[in-house]
């Protein structure tokens, strides 16, 4: 093990690494439970999606070591799932035989990309300070994912607000919201405790006290769960399940459509490509900035076999039955926990399987004990701030929209987009061309046709 994941030569163990894959899962955990609901919506068999979603994530971590060592972890791409169900087939009104279609030429597409350069001369072409930048607003975006899924920031007239505990009481929601916002807020300074302690596994540890602290308190009935709210038990019913047979969603198909409606079948494969693409490239920034395991010029080692993972996850993830495999912003969390290579997307692919088979045990674990854990990555990411040189306004602009637009838009695809044509634009007009590649025009370009197009 020591020999093929390299841990020596990346100052790690397997005890980090192992960590690092479960904290990796438990912050993720939650797409085995979102991704059915999302993709149901569909047409499509709940259990078959929970069952080809698991085994779809574990192969693609597997392949992500195999094919790079990076301790990047992978899965249903949330966004993309919400285009598949709500836009391909709730607003179009496809099949979702067409769009599990679209799914599979869009991986193939992502094969032939990854195998010939393509995706890995983008991410190079990106200047080295719009990276930073990348793992910046990353990190702006995962905290504000966190505050979101514990209910600390909620939708107001104000587009967004701060959860009213004085509110909550008046409403009689404390009782199941109000407690457990305030759960996450503890979890959130425990979790930061163990942090400045040095404490291995702190990440881990957070998650596991928080949800024990709700159990606490549903014991004692200060939490009472509202399952009609979205408030359920904290504590597990059962431990063991055996999984749902994805028979209703393999290998479900329509290339009937593709050759009678290619145009509209186009479009729908291009939004697949183009989010998922940029979304891939900004986690991969962020995350390997946050590992430091970009070289001088800002490039990643083994990049080629982390798009091609990606790639193959989702070309089998439509196999299976479900929407675009990408890889998961949540991976920072275990590399925070010191996940340096591929055994700790090893480690987070075992579980995606032993969850087959535990599933309402995973499944229990609220969303405001994983919360705290996003919030403190983010924090750790926002670290990277001070390498931006903000003396440089001319780059300084361009990483200021960046971040702002991935957190702002709720879209690291969006993000980039707008940091890249900033960037060109800006340094166009101020004549600085030469730091300007010729991909990145391409980019800036290609974006712009896209918001008018799209």
């Amino acid at each position: 093990m020591f020999k093929f994941f390299k841990l020596q030569e990346h100052n790690t163990t397997v005890r980090t690494e192992v960590t690092a894959g479960i904290t990796t899962f438990m912050t993720m955990v939650y797409i085995l439970a979102v991704n059915p609901n999302i993709l149901s919506a569909s047409g499509m068999d709940k259990g078959a999606i929970f069952t080809a979603t698991a085994v779809a994530s574990a192969i693609a971590c597997l392949c992500m070591a195999l094919f790079s060592n990076l301790p990047f972890a992978l899965s249903a791409g949330m966004g993309l799932n919400a285009y598949f169900a709500y836009t391909v087939c709730g607003q179009m009104g496809y099949p979702w035989q067409v769009a599990l279609t679209a799914v599979l030429v869009e991986g193939l597409i992502f094969i032939v990309l990854s195998l010939t350069n393509v995706r890995e001369a983008i991410f190079n072409a990106i200047p080295k300070t719009l990276k930073v930048a990348v793992s910046v607003g990353i990190g702006f975006f995962i905290a504000f994912i966190g505050m979101q899924n514990a209910h600390i920031i909620v939708g107001s007239a104000t587009l967004v607000g701060l959860f009213s505990f004085s509110g909550s009481i008046t409403s009689g929601t404390f009782a199941y919201e109000g407690i457990t916002v305030l759960l996450a807020l503890v979890g959130t300074l425990i979790t930061a405790f163990l942090l400045i302690k040095g404490v291995k596994g702190y990440m881990l540890y957070g998650i596991l006290i928080t949800w024990a602290l709700g159990i606490i308190c549903q014991l004692l009935g200060i939490y009472v769960p509202n399952p009609e709210a979205g408030f359920y038990s904290l504590i597990p019913t059962a431990v063991f399940s055996m999984p749902a047979s994805m028979g209703p969603t393999l290998f479900q198909f329509d290339f009937g459509f593709v050759t009678s409606h290619l145009l509209d079948f186009v479009v729908v494969v291009f939004a697949f490509l183009f989010v998922d693409i940029f979304d891939t490239l900004g986690t991969l920034i962020g995350c390997a900035a946050k590992a430091d395991l970009l070289d001088e010029e800002g490039h990643l080692p083994g990049i080629k076999g982390a798009l091609l993972a990606d790639a193959v996850g989702t070309t089998l993830g439509a196999v299976l039955g479900t929407s675009t495999i990408t890889t998961f912003v949540e991976s920072s969390s275990g590399i925070s926990e010191g996940g340096r290579t591929g055994l700790t997307s090893v480690t987070t692919g075992c579980f995606f399987l032993l969850a087959l088979f535990f599933s309402p045990l995973f499944l229990t674990i609220p969303s405001f004990a994983t919360a705290p854990a996003l919030i403190v990555v983010g924090f750790l990411m926002m670290q990277q701030v001070g390498k931006i040189e903000w003396n440089d306004i001319t780059d300084a602009v361009p990483c200021f929209i960046c971040i702002a637009m991935m957190g702002f838009a709720y879209s690291i695809s969006e993000g980039i987009s707008f940091g890249i044509i900033s960037y060109v634009v800006l340094h166009l007009l101020t004549g600085k061309t030469k730091d300007i590649s010729p991909l990145m025009y391409v980019l800036a370009v290609v974006f712009v046709l896209k918001y008018i197009v799209l």
